[in-house]
C-alpha cells in the first residue's frame, strides 16, 4: 500500500484518469473529492463490499434453481 501526505485542497493523481482532491480535513476525518471517468465505479468500501456481497447471494440464488 502506498501511504501519501496531503495538505487541503492537495491531489493525487492515478493512472492519467483519476483524481483524488483532499476537500477538507476536520479533526479526524477527511473529505474527498473524486474525478474519474463515468465507467469508473467508485464507492465507499462500506458500499462496495455490500454491492459485492449481494451479488454472491444472487449468483448463489440462481446457481440453486
Amino acid at each position: 500500500m502506498l501511504v501519501l501526505s496531503r495538505k487541503r485542497n492537495e491531489s493525487v493523481v492515478i493512472n492519467d484518469n483519476i483524481t483524488v482532491v483532499v476537500v477538507d480535513v476536520r479533526g479526524d476525518k477527511v473529505r474527498l473529492g473524486i474525478d474519474a471517468p463515468k465507467d469508473v465505479p467508485v464507492h465507499r468500501k462500506e458500499i462496495y463490499d455490500a454491492i459485492r456481497n449481494s451479488n454472491i447471494r444472487e449468483n448463489a440464488t440462481v446457481r440453486t434453481q
